[in-house]
């Protein structure tokens, strides 16, 4: 009880912090509301996250024999789809109904699939995986353009707002794990599910309560040429609504499916291809239908730096995976359960957010700001950094296989640093690189790449599971190599390296490829003609 007093203490006193430095530095007033709206979001998402790996290999898939493996390809799936439907809901905002509705309807399916996350039955767990996907698709990428609708174009303010902006969503993430996690271990694991989607709940109100004081103004409102417009009887606001909730027991039946035959990767495929054609397509009326080649390579921009942020979410998203079993595995914890290190990360980042914003800031004032371009490859680096701490593990563990609480939040250091290089200055980029009218569902291209991500993070787990091989090959062999070749007689010590050896070729991989993006980093700056 006193750990949470202390928990609810800390948070207010960050709110109170980011909302002085909101209103000293200028920005504007609808920020905060944003922020503490998506801040309860996160809580309820990453409350969800924190829990679902363990609860379905301790709890709901306990009795199979190879229940790591289905729990990281559910998790893996369920990643996937959640990243995958805000394509559809940013299209839809930008075309039919507006943010703010859209962010509203998202909210309401995101709080009832966490209510049904505490109702220990296939039909409420599985439903509830599909509320939260069609839910997240609605909410995710319209918030985050609404923020960038705050900020005209070249707005030194820009980078440092979405950066505050991130803060929100991580102060969310680090007090969900803490709450949740605390409640589902101890108390169940349904309660802890229970309590996330009270956390939606308070999104929505903060959101609601933003709109009726006005501080969005004329941001987010349906567009005037669908208002009134009726499909089938019912407004297109209605219409939208009722597909939305019918599309839940698909994305459900979806994850079912993938349980039993992996049809996940064949409908990404298509839906890849599927994107990447209609996005062609764009730039081709950009470039040269109307002649407008300073947008038609804007985007094309946008596409190559979305395949970098898959590389770095593809293995940042072992934390809610594999990283969160090693740890329950692997490491002495001390005062924390495995489900609370989920914390450490977005701990981090609400201590470096304000400093980062700051640093942007005052280093776009003296013309010292590094390109985009830049910051991603300072960002992947730092992510193999972190990696290469947790393989370096095989130097320090015990008898029993065990390696010290510290290294976990030396290694989540590094990989933390590396995300505020690059994730809140990509949401930043897409909003200021993306032409007005298509902003929402360029966000929600931007998110697909966490799709396709997640689905690689899944499969990248799954080598870690006892009964996958490592196969012998050069980067496996200096993976070793940097682990000392230990002795793997010992199953304790065996069990690790399983984990370790993983790591350490994320690590090698990412660095290679951090040098690869400073290589063709002038390319990708040429092509965003003025955007630094």
């Amino acid at each position: 009880m006193i750990q949470i007093i202390g928990y609810i203490l800390f948070t207010i006193l960050i709110l109170y912090i980011a909302k002085s430095y909101l209103d000293k530095k200028g920005h504007p007033k609808a920020l905060f509301y944003l922020f503490f709206a998506e801040m309860w979001e996160r809580f309820s998402f990453y409350g969800m996250r924190a829990l679902l790996t363990l609860y379905l290999i301790k709890d709901y898939y306990a009795h199979l024999e190879n229940n790591e493996e289905v729990a990281y390809g559910i998790y893996a799936a369920y990643g996937a789809l959640v990243y995958l439907t805000p394509l559809i809901g940013g299209y839809l905002a930008d075309k039919f109904i507006g943010y703010r509705k859209s962010i509203i309807y998202g909210g309401v399916l995101m709080a009832l699939g966490h209510f049904f996350m505490a109702f220990p039955t296939d039909f409420f767990f599985y439903g509830a995986l599909g509320l939260l996907i069609i839910g997240n698709g609605f909410f995710k990428p319209n918030i985050s353009t609404l923020v960038g609708s705050l900020y005209e174009e070249g707005d030194v303010k820009r980078d440092g707002g979405f950066t505050i902006f991130y803060m929100g969503i991580n102060l969310g993430a680090m007090i969900a794990p803490l709450f949740c996690g605390y409640l589902g271990e101890v108390y169940g694991w349904h309660w802890g599910f229970g309590a996330a989607g009270i956390g939606m709940l308070a999104g929505l109100v903060v959101f609601w309560k933003g709109i009726n004081a006005n501080v969005l103004g004329d941001k987010g409102l349906q567009p005037a040429e669908y208002i009134g417009k009726k499909i089938a009887g019912l407004s297109i606001t209605n219409f939208i609504y009722a597909l939305g909730f019918l599309a839940v027991p698909v994305f459900a039946y979806l994850i079912i499916l993938d349980t039993q035959s992996e049809v996940l990767g064949n409908v990404l495929t298509i839906v890849g291809g599927a994107v990447l054609l209609y996005v062609g397509y764009i730039i081709y009326d950009f470039k040269v239908v109307q002649k407008d080649h300073q947008s038609g390579d804007r985007l094309i921009a946008i596409m190559i730096l979305a395949v970098f942020c898959t590389i770095f979410w593809a293995c940042f998203e072992q934390a809610g995976s594999s990283i969160t079993v090693w740890v329950d595995k692997c490491v002495n914890l001390v005062g924390m359960t495995a489900s609370q290190t989920n914390a450490i990360n977005p701990f981090y980042i609400v201590l470096l957010a304000i400093p980062f914003s700051w640093l942007w800031t005052k280093l776009g004032g003296l013309n010292k700001n590094p390109n985009t371009p830049m910051k991603f490859a300072l960002g992947i680096f730092q992510l193999g950094l972190g990696f290469l701490i947790f393989a370096s593990t095989a130097h320090f563990m015990g008898e029993d296989g065990k390696i010290p609480f510290l290294f976990v939040f030396l290694g989540y250091f590094l990989i933390t640093t590396g995300e505020l290089f690059l994730s809140p200055i990509g949401l930043s980029k897409v909003t200021e690189l993306a032409p007005k009218k298509i902003a929402a569902f360029m966000m929600g291209v931007w998110f697909l790449s966490s799709t396709f991500a997640h689905y690689i993070s899944g499969v990248i787990a799954k080598l870690t599971t006892s009964g996958n091989e490592i196969e012998s090959n050069w980067l496996s062999d200096l993976s070793n190599w940097f682990m000392g070749n230990p002795d793997t007689s010992n199953e304790a010590v065996a069990i690790l390296l399983q984990y370790n050896s993983i790591y350490g070729q994320i690590g090698f991989v990412t660095i290679f490829i951090a040098l690869f993006v400073v290589i063709i980093s002038p390319f990708i700056k040429k092509l965003m003609h003025g955007i630094h």
